[in-house]
């Protein structure tokens, strides 16, 4: 073994970097699902943000053993959080890695870390470099994908694929209101830019994120799923329905319609980072949690 650290690269969106460091996660999670906290979709959805601090990117650890890369230590959206995702024939580097993301991947000199409950090794290692637990959680479960999944519409609403339709103004309408923010969509050139980047993934799939239609032509309800063909997993990610259309069925048509079509393609199961009761509603049971770690005061 040839253990080498070095930090992701500087540059944007979809590099060489980013492939490799997909890879990784597809290949750690092939046979067995080893971080559903932070599967290659989350990671490729992570770069299809807007809201992403792409100035941090080099501050994500990367190890590598003759070339291939063994783990990482990286933040989601911005510093001040660290998710933790390592090769299980690699656990020993567990203590490295932790005292890396404390030291670089902070803000402000504040970082927490999220570490699965099941995983001993991260929790002693946190231990060791000056965490400690909190009573906040983090949440993923799953639904198996069967003949037996069914919804149903309201007259005169439709589904369809992105493949399509993808308006990227009523796209952006149904996550902004569905997302709960306040008045109208800012529907400025960059912010349309962003939906489309967002839409636009190397994986992201146009017949397998699926909308609801309502009559009047809006999009009610939107459900995003990543999957990539040959797997047994895809994730769920993200779902929103326009509140004028809640209590409808409307996101409930959405998520199944999505995750039968990945079972068509081959899927057994399908995870979404949630513990919301429509989802355990409509079929998803819980899988498994994490805990945020804190620096001890």
């Amino acid at each position: 073994m040839s253990i080498r650290f070095r930090n992701y690269t500087e540059e944007m969106r979809f590099t060489e970097d980013f492939h490799r460091v997909w890879k990784f996660l597809e290949l750690i999670n092939g046979e067995k699902i080893t971080t559903p906290n932070f599967l290659w979709a989350r990671w490729e959805w992570m770069f299809s943000l807007p809201f992403l601090d792409v100035s941090s990117l080099s501050k994500i650890g990367i190890w590598e053993d003759d070339g291939r890369i063994v783990a990482l230590a990286t933040y989601e959206s911005e510093l001040g959080e660290a998710y933790f995702c390592v090769d299980s024939d690699y656990s020993y580097l567990k203590s490295e890695i932790m005292a890396y993301a404390r030291q670089n991947l902070h803000k402000n000199g504040y970082l927490r870390a999220l570490i699965p409950d099941d995983d001993r090794e991260l929790q002693i290692a946190a231990l060791e470099h000056g965490f400690r637990s909190t009573q906040k959680k983090e949440y993923n479960s799953v639904i198996r994908i069967n003949d037996s999944i069914a919804y149903s519409l309201p007259q005169g609403f439709t589904i369809s694929s992105m493949a399509d339709e993808c308006d990227l103004l009523k796209i952006d309408r149904c996550l902004w209101r569905g997302f709960n923010h306040e008045g109208p969509p800012p529907l400025t050139p960059l912010s349309i830019e962003e939906r489309r980047i967002s839409c636009s993934g190397p994986h992201w799939n146009g017949n397998l994120n699926m909308k609801v239609i309502a009559p009047n032509g809006d999009y009610a309800s939107y459900c995003g799923i990543w999957y990539e063909k040959g797997a047994d997993y895809a994730l769920v990610e993200p779902v929103c329905t326009d509140p004028a259309y809640r209590r409808m069925g409307c996101g409930r048509a959405a998520v199944l319609e999505a995750v039968k079509r990945c079972g068509r393609l081959g899927a057994k199961v399908a995870f979404v980072g949630s513990s919301q009761q429509f989802y355990y509603n409509i079929g998803f049971y819980p899988y498994s949690t994490e805990t945020w770690w804190e620096p001890r005061k």
